[in-house]
Order: structure tokens, then C-alpha cells, then sequence
């Protein structure tokens, strides 16, 4: 690359300025360039080295030191072993009502409000992460010094603000965590990302981005529109099918209204999740705004469309019952329908619909002959496996009801539990019968 965002904006004004120059018959109106990209990468280099050098590197190595390698966000695919770059971007149109919000607040707290945005976006990424140490990228013009704001060329670097979630922040809290993090981060931002990410050296992997996989960066209108005498000519954004990073997220404020793309890895994430995530995006916004004292992690980010699927739509489980059959009646008629088929399988052991069937058969016989009748109660205390379903049913089958007895409570609590309800049988097996308390009624080991 030769040139960055900030200087298409330099060159539009210079074309725009000699077009109207030349068009009137007048001279070259640009003034002289004071320096050269040339002289700037000279000079770079002559002041990145040294004392200055070492302190920008341990700067980053401290800020970035124990930071978590990934930002786990829930995803609809794997992560492949290799990213693919493949991507879709999204829009997103904050109204002039949230974005008069947002200023205010950041006037409030003394903040930019790209910092604001910022604590918004790091706070739900870490929520739906379920992390509280998140890293994310932002580029800077890196034009610090006033004789380069006029050059063309490629300044532009990448800084890795890291975003401390912990101990549950308010909105306030965090924005002063973002404040100071990018504010160090900025008076750091002379080390190229890539001297950034040797210092660093994390596990590299060919699945990600190393240090951070999602983006905040933040237009200030840099390309401006391009006018030769009385036409203005705009830009067309071509839509983009690549995606960099998993998320990345370019903000700039357009008439008094934010607006925003998102470009997403679509070898992670689906169009539909990625609305989600814009909506939720804007409801933390909303909140912040509402109420800077509140705890991000309590804002509600659903919908009403998706509470509703969530707590209604996936727990429509409701099934036509029959009133006047038992469980073993219906399971029996199962049985009828499909002897062969596998009914149960815990670990090797598979047991047909018949086959457990007739174990619990044979074991309700045997209740019936040690006198359980209908409305007894008796307890089952066995490992889990095949032998609690088949005690389960053979009980039912008898008439009686089962009771369950976890085998890793404490003797008392069992003895306690066998007393209060006063079963007429145990069904157990050998292994857990030493664990159990010295009992005065039928034992049945299985």
C-alpha cells in the first residue's frame, strides 16, 4: 500500500484546488511541501530507535502482557484451521436522538466519542464472549506532527486497545478504563503493530489474527467529496465479499446521525447472527445513554421478537398426553410398534425395546412375589446405567412408586430420607450396598 484513508482526503482537495486554478487560467495555487514522505520515514527512523525505541516497546509489552490470545465469540460455524478471509459487511444507522445522546455523554465524562462507541463495543464482545479481558484493534492517522498532515502517503498504524471487564463496570466505569487505555495506547502509537506483535509473540495460528480478531475504526471524513468546478463527484462503496478480521466495525458520524459497517467472517457467522449482534450493539448504546451508573452486563439485549422465541417459541414442548395411560403403558405399546430398536444405550451397553421390556418384566414379577402392591413406595439407590431405568419401570409396572436415592449422600441423609418415606423395598446392586446404612426391609439387588 502507498497511501491511507487520510491521504485520499489530501489528494481530493489538491486535484479539486488545481482543477479551479487551471480552469481560470491561474498558477499552481498548492504551496510547497515542507517535507517529503521520504523525509518523514528517514526521520522515523532515526527517532523510533534508542531509549525511544525501548520505552514504546515496553509499553506494549506490558499492556499486552497475559492478554487473552482469542475472543471467543459464540459462532454458527467452527472456526476453520485456516482463515479464508471470506466476508459481508453490514449497515448500521444510529438516529440523531441516540447520537445527540452519546455526545452529550461523552461531553459528561470527558471522553471522545469514539471512546464511548468503543466502551460499547468492547463491553457486549467481551457479554457474548463471556470474557472480561478483551483485546481490540483501531487504526490512527499516526500523523502527529503538522508537516505530514498534507502528505501523501501510508502513516496510518494499528493499535491494540485492551479492555479490562471485570468486577461487573457501570457504563461511567468502563468509559474511564476505555478513556485511559486508548489514551496510553495513543502516546504509543509510533511502534509499527507489526514490531508490536513480535514483542508480544503470542501462539500464532493460521485460524486467526494474532493479538485481536475484531476492529473499531472511526472515519473522520479524511476523503472528502471530490469538486471540479461545478460538478462534485462522491464516492461509490463497492460492496465488500472479504473480511480481515471476525468483526470489524467502521463508525463515522454522516448529518448529525452515526452510521456504521460491519464486515464480518463469513466462514463464522450468518447474516441473521449478525443482526442480532447490530441490535444488541445499539441497545447497549441505548442504556448508556439512559443511565451511565448501570451495570452493562445487566442491559437487556433481547428483542422483543427474540425474548419472545427464546422464552416462548423454544420451550413449545407441550404434547398431547393421554389422560388414562401410564408412562409404562405407553412405553409398552413402543414396544409393540418397534421391538428391535435400540431403546436405551449408556456407554457399550444397548438394550431393545423387548429386551428391556422384559427385564423390567421380570423384576416386577418379582416386587409383586415379595408382596408390593399398588401405592407402595420403593427406593432405587443404584449407579447410573442401564439398571436405573429397568428398576424405574419394573417398580411402575408393580404398581408402586419409586423413589430415587443418590447413592453419594452421606449414610445419615439416606438413612434420614429412607425413614421419611418408608419404601417397602430397596433396589440396589452390590457395589453400592456397603455404602448404604443397615436397613430392616427387602432388599433387591440388580
Amino acid at each position: 500500500m502507498v497511501s491511507d484513508g487520510w491521504s485520499t482526503g489530501v489528494l481530493n482537495r489538491e486535484l479539486g484546488a488545481l482543477y479551479a486554478a487551471f480552469s481560470q487560467g491561474a498558477e499552481d495555487p498548492l504551496p510547497a511541501l515542507p517535507v517529503q514522505y521520504v523525509d518523514y520515514a528517514l526521520w522515523q527512523r532515526e527517532w523510533l530507535s534508542g531509549d525511544v525505541l525501548q520505552q514504546q516497546r515496553q509499553y506494549w509489552q506490558q499492556a499486552l502482557a497475559g492478554a487473552p490470545a482469542l475472543l471467543t465469540l459464540p459462532t454458527d460455524r467452527p472456526r476453520p484451521a485456516q482463515q479464508d478471509y471470506s466476508g459481508r459487511t453490514m449497515e448500521l444507522v444510529l438516529d440523531t436522538h441516540l447520537t445527540h445522546g452519546l455526545k452529550a455523554l461523552s461531553q459528561r465524562r470527558g471522553s471522545t466519542l469514539f471512546m464511548t462507541v468503543m466502551a460499547a463495543w468492547a463491553g457486549l464482545l467481551g457479554r457474548l464472549a463471556g470474557q472480561d479481558d478483551v483485546v481490540i484493534g483501531t487504526p490512527v492517522a499516526n500523523r502527529t506532527r503538522s508537516e505530514v498532515e498534507g502528505l501523501v502517503g501510508l502513516f496510518v498504524n494499528t493499535l491494540a486497545i485492551r479492555v479490562d471487564l471485570s468486577d461487573k463496570p457501570t457504563a461511567e466505569t468502563l468509559l474511564a478504563r476505555v478513556k485511559q487505555q486508548t489514551l496510553d495506547a495513543q502516546a504509543h502509537q509510533d511502534l509499527p503493530f507489526e514490531q508490536v506483535v513480535e514483542v508480544i509473540n503470542p501462539l500464532r495460528s493460521l485460524s486467526h489474527s494474532p493479538i485481536f480478531q475484531a476492529m473499531l475504526s472511526w472515519e473522520n471524513n479524511e476523503a472528502s467529496d471530490l469538486t471540479l468546478g461545478d460538478m462534485t463527484l462522491k464516492s461509490i462503496e463497492l460492496a465488500a465479499d472479504t473480511a480481515q478480521f471476525d468483526l470489524t466495525l467502521d463508525m463515522a458520524e454522516v448529518d448529525e446521525q452515526l452510521v456504521g459497517t460491519l464486515e464480518y467472517a463469513t466462514a463464522l457467522f450468518d447474516e441473521s447472527t449478525m443482526r442480532r449482534y447490530l441490535g444488541y450493539f445499539q441497545r447497549v448504546l441505548e442504556a448508556m445513554v439512559a443511565d451511565d451508573q448501570q451495570v452493562l452486563e445487566h442491559v437487556n439485549l433481547l428483542g422483543v421478537d427474540e425474548r419472545e422465541h427464546l422464552l416462548v417459541g423454544l420451550n413449545a414442548t407441550e404434547a398431547p398426553y393421554p389422560q388414562d395411560f401410564t408412562i409404562h403403558q405407553l412405553f409398552e405399546e413402543r414396544v409393540q410398534a418397534q421391538p428391535n430398536a435400540i431403546a436405551l444405550a449408556f456407554e457399550a451397553q444397548r438394550l431393545s425395546y423387548a429386551e428391556l421390556n422384559r427385564q423390567a418384566n421380570r423384576l416386577a414379577h418379582h416386587l409383586i412375589s415379595l408382596g408390593i402392591k399398588p401405592d407402595d413406595r420403593v427406593a432405587i439407590c443404584v449407579e447410573r446405567g442401564v439398571e436405573m431405568l429397568i428398576g424405574v419401570l419394573g417398580v411402575l409396572k408393580a404398581g408402586a412408586a419409586y423413589l430415587p436415592l443418590d447413592r453419594a449422600y452421606p449414610a445419615e441423609r439416606l438413612a434420614y430420607m429412607i425413614e421419611d418415606s418408608a419404601p417397602s423395598a430397596l433396589l440396589t446392586q452390590r457395589d453400592v450396598q456397603a455404602h448404604l446404612p443397615t436397613l430392616d426391609l427387602p432388599l433387591v439387588l440388580l
